[in-house]
């Protein structure tokens, strides 16, 4: 009955995967239909994301469960939505117009950073016999990494912004003051912090098969 009920779930997550993409891209169109290059640039960098995993089991022999390929899509999704003017909020970008939707999607970018930093470390950890980290030393690294990740992020925001002003473009990243830095450090925090409890079983058979190329042998999908 569990295999029934995860092959029924496959194909209807590879589905949403597909419609979520096209979404992706028809928002890129606009973008560049209205001359905005705020909509596009987010939404043709979260499209090509979105083609990352497909690059990496044709490349490297790498494959993602099709979960962890719907999540990566929904946080790029979301993002690219997130900048889009909208005619329900009185043509404001939910990013604007929400409190909300900016946390949720730091929440969920971070946890996207936090499981590529467990995938890495783990792959090393199994592919060396002199890497051993304690499972209390990986819970506090996942979330420092992500900590210090964020910060990375909203220095870029801030350069960003200041380039885009001189240049007399449409931004394409947004800052919205100190207070709003400190929530988005606040809920990349959460996003790490989850990936750090519940997430780590999902994101073990990608680091076996990072493991298995660095020991230079076939990965196992």
């Amino acid at each position: 009955m569990i295999a029934e009920t995860r092959v029924r779930r496959g194909p209807t997550a590879r589905a949403a995967v597909r419609l979520l993409q096209a979404a992706i891209a028809v928002m890129f169109g606009i973008g560049i239909w209205y001359g905005n290059s705020g909509v596009a640039t987010n939404a043709g960098i979260g499209l090509l994301v979105t083609f990352l995993p497909a690059l990496l089991r044709r490349r490297f022999d790498v494959t993602m469960g099709v979960g962890l390929v719907l999540w990566i899509t929904v946080a790029m999704f979301l993002h690219a939505l997130g900048t889009l003017p909208l005619p329900g909020l009185e043509f404001l970008s939910p990013y604007k117009a929400l409190d909300w939707w900016d946390h949720v999607t730091h929440a969920l970018s971070s946890s996207l950073v936090a499981g590529a930093a467990y995938a890495v470390i783990r792959a090393f950890q199994v592919h060396s016999e002199h890497v051993e980290l304690p499972p209390l030393f990986t819970f506090a690294y996942l979330l420092l990494f992500v900590m210090a990740f964020g910060v990375l992020w909203e220095l870029l925001e801030f350069y960003i912004g200041v380039v885009s002003t001189l240049l007399g473009l449409t931004e394409v990243l947004t800052q919205y003051g100190l207070d709003d830095t400190v929530l988005d450090l606040v809920y990349n925090s959460v996003g790490g912090l989850l990936v750090a409890l519940f997430g780590t079983a999902y994101l073990t058979g990608v680091s076996d098969q990072l493991a298995a190329r660095l020991s230079g042998g076939a990965s196992r999908p």
